[in-house]
């Protein structure tokens, strides 16, 4: 008969059995600094899955609201501001880290505070003050406001919604006591403006003061605008697959909006889609037109995964392609590569301006007619931020690229036969070592979809 195993109990731990001097414990040797974008050059910039897991790091979401929110406050610090009052929605996603959708982006009816002493306070539409009070505990409950003023006049200012809402900000500038100094605004209605000034309220330009904290991305939001990036490159894989005689651009339109959203978008801003005679001069939108033999054919991808985003331009040919649109597209793809390979911090913005063609070499009269056709922007929570670098503002008003920055490259050429052009567009970090591209379908020569 087999001998009973006598049952072993797993050992109790008290207080008592530890013994703190066996503790190991590494203190950093400075403080935490939260306006530190913790960039990884030495590092490949990732690109990681969507799932938050816990066997790696992928985005630290408090480390990004501590990060812009830090940004923000060295940034009012240095302006001279008492106080931001914000009705930009990327602003106010970026200091309170909240959002509502993308329906709410033009009708100014939120807004956040944030003074020099304190934390944010966010006045939102309805029950979305009560949302956050319970899921954005990063925010002091009692400073999650009910708000409205006019929904951009649909609500009368007879009604007195305006003055109500500019004595609420007020009170806040009084009670952190900052009213005595100037408070900047980024955008806003007549009507709270001229409320605001009624109670004695010094109003200034607060947008520049939100772009100057905007600049550097930290590498959680580097991190984010690669994400986003990579959704773009599979999009373009599709639409390559897609485009043949017969589909219509507003087919294309639908197939990869649909698929951005099943990827993890939370806004398909937009989908340009040009082909055949529409190329030459670029109108900027989609139409119903029918994809024909040898079309040229360009696209934007406008998108944002986490409120980050894409502007991203890829040129193909249908079928075929001719000598004119091989060449346009050359002379698009050397302007791109002259541009990004001058693009290193500390060069002037002027300097990778000229490296762009003047307005008459496609085309154009003038500069202010040929803008945003060759040229550079920033990407992050808005579509334009900084650096924005054009031969229309850059020439006067230079200044020096930095490390963290994120923009979108882009170019765009006419080609010979009247009709067709070529356009192009690159997402770059810069790094301490120059410019790395994110966007990764093959753009180094003309694409021919489904070649005969």
């Amino acid at each position: 008969m087999a001998t009973k195993k006598k049952r072993t109990e797993p050992k109790r731990i008290t207080p008592s059995d530890i013994d703190p001097k066996k503790r190991i414990s590494e203190a950093p040797d400075v403080l935490f600094d939260p306006a530190d974008p913790r960039h990884q050059w030495e590092r490949p910039l990732q690109a990681p899955g969507r799932m938050q897991v816990d066997f790696e790091e992928r985005i630290d979401f408090r480390r990004l609201h501590e990060y812009r929110l830090a940004r923000t406050r060295n940034a009012l610090a240095k302006s001279g501001l008492g106080a931001l009052l914000c009705f930009d929605q990327y602003n106010i996603r970026y200091i309170s880290s909240t959002v509502i959708g993308e329906w709410a982006r033009d009708k100014l009816t939120r807004w956040t505070v944030l003074t020099g002493n304190g934390e944010p306070w966010v006045w939102d539409f309805g029950s979305a003050a009560r949302h956050h009070k319970i899921y954005a505990p990063w925010l002091p409950k009692n400073h999650c406001l009910a708000g409205l003023t006019g929904l951009r006049g649909a609500v009368s200012p007879k009604v007195g919604l305006f003055e109500q809402m500019a004595q609420e900000v007020k009170d806040v500038l009084v009670q952190e006591g900052v009213a005595d100094m100037p408070l900047g605004i980024d955008v806003v209605e007549p009507p709270f403006l001229f409320a605001l000034q009624k109670l004695g309220i010094e109003v200034r330009d607060g947008q520049q003061v939100m772009l100057d904290a905007r600049e550097i991305k930290s590498h959680d939001e580097i991190t984010l605008l690669n994400m986003a990036a990579a959704m773009g490159d599979g999009v373009y894989q599709d639409i390559f697959e897609a485009l043949k005689p017969g589909v219509r651009e507003n087919e294309i339109v639908a197939m990869a909006t649909k698929r951005l959203y099943e990827m993890g978008s939370d806004s398909v801003e937009a989908i340009n889609a040009i082909a055949g005679e529409r190329c030459s001069p670029h109108p900027h939108n989609f139409t119903d037109r029918m994809i024909r033999p040898g079309d040229q054919a360009y696209f934007d991808i406008i998108q944002s995964y986490m409120g980050y985003r894409t502007c991203y331009y890829r040129t193909f040919t249908v079928g075929s392609a001719t000598k004119a649109q091989h060449d346009a597209y050359k002379k698009a793809r050397a302007w791109m590569d002259g541009a990004i390979a001058m693009l290193k911090p500390g060069v002037s913005t002027d300097k990778v301006a000229r490296a762009f063609p003047k307005s008459t070499e496609i085309g154009f009269e003038t500069e202010m007619s040929a803008f945003g056709l060759n040229f550079c922007h920033g990407l992050g929570l808005g579509l334009h931020e900084r650096p924005l670098i054009s031969r229309l503002n850059s020439l006067k008003d230079p200044y020096e690229l930095k490390a963290g920055m994120v923009f979108a490259v882009e170019t765009f050429c006419p080609a010979t036969d009247g009709v067709s052009a070529a356009r192009i567009e690159e997402e770059v970090v810069l790094t301490p070592d120059g410019a790395k591209i994110i966007t990764l379908f093959p753009a180094q020569e003309l694409p021919i979809a489904n070649k005969y």
